[in-house]
């Protein structure tokens, strides 16, 4: 092995050894996607990072542009392609949905950060 593995984030034990994508702790049988294992030492404020649809990262209260047209259930007309949503909240939502705004004629809704670019 030419690279060396990180050691476990629960128990520090130094024997850990990759299943598929998942690092494993032999010691605490503690198991980790190593990428994530990153993202929490880069926010250990407690931030998470969401970017959009371009990578940029979005921060609450920012403005974002939609960038493609979305259905929306109930409604004959749904969103366009470049409306602006004003204000926005990162939550942690369900099914990928990582924004929480109100869209003008609509109200309010999540959305994917995938589906916006930073204004």
């Amino acid at each position: 092995m030419t690279a060396s593995l990180p050691p476990c984030p629960k128990c520090s034990s130094e024997y850990t050894y990759e299943m598929n994508a998942l690092m494993v702790c032999p010691e605490c049988a503690h198991e980790w996607v190593p990428a994530a294992a990153g993202a929490d030492d880069a926010g250990a404020s407690g931030d998470r990072v969401v970017k959009d649809a371009v990578g940029n990262v979005l921060n609450d209260g920012d403005t974002v542009t939609v960038v493609k047209a979305l259905k929306v259930k109930g409604s004959p007309s749904g969103i366009k392609a470049g409306t602006k949503v004003r204000n926005i909240r990162l939550v942690d939502g369900v099914d990928g949905h990582d924004i929480d705004c109100k869209i003008d004629g609509f109200g309010a809704m999540q959305l994917k950060s995938s589906v916006v670019k930073k204004a």
